[in-house]
């Protein structure tokens, strides 16, 4: 079983690869946003426990995230693996995925980091704000803000994954076609 993780700016196209990644390498994409909208909408216990949370203005936990991916791992069948996106955020949950894999012998197969340059961040999720309409994409503070909140919260977890000899970053720059070609050429190694 395969275990990746996607990493990357705001931007730098996750989304637009991620599919390509799931069909190509029959992976189960797990989007922590996802998952957890989904645990409420059916009304687990965990989604219960999240949305009481969430309704109180607070954070959900780490072990709820956590509780919500390794029940996906025991129960999402006949895949090749898993594709991991907004989880980890942190090391203490690098850690904890890493415990969690351990315990069926298994472990993280690599963190995929499609990288783009700040200037270029800024252009694409301008684009993005035209196209979709989304007006917090269309304030140049915000988008600095995320940019800012990116390189803070990751540069911890790409050191992290580097030490463990995880870490593979990928040019993002390019049509989707060439940042697809790098991602499989490098998957293709795993």
């Amino acid at each position: 079983m395969k275990y990746y993780i996607l990493f990357g700016p705001p931007g730098a196209g996750k989304g637009t690869q991620a599919g390509a990644m799931v069909a190509r390498y029959n992976l189960c994409h797990l989007s922590t946003g996802e998952l957890l909208r989904s645990e409420i909408a059916a009304g687990s216990e965990l989604g219960l426990k999240a949305k009481s949370l969430i309704e109180a203005g607070e954070l959900v936990p780490d072990e709820v995230v956590e509780g919500m991916i390794e029940a996906k791992f025991k129960s999402v069948k006949g895949v090749g693996g898993f594709l991991l996106d907004g989880f980890p955020r942190t090391i203490a949950q690098a850690e904890a995925l890493d415990k969690m894999l351990a315990k069926t012998e298994e472990s993280v197969t690599a963190c995929i980091s499609i990288m783009i340059p700040d200037p270029l961040i800024q252009e694409r999720i301008a684009h993005r704000a035209q196209i979709e309409g989304r007006a917090d994409d269309a304030k140049p503070e915000v988008v600095q803000n995320r940019i800012r909140t990116y390189h803070a919260k990751t540069e911890a977890l790409i050191d992290f994954y580097k030490a463990a000899g995880k870490y593979q970053e990928i040019d993002g720059v390019g049509t989707i076609e060439e940042v697809q070609k790098r991602i499989f050429a490098q998957m293709d190694q795993d």
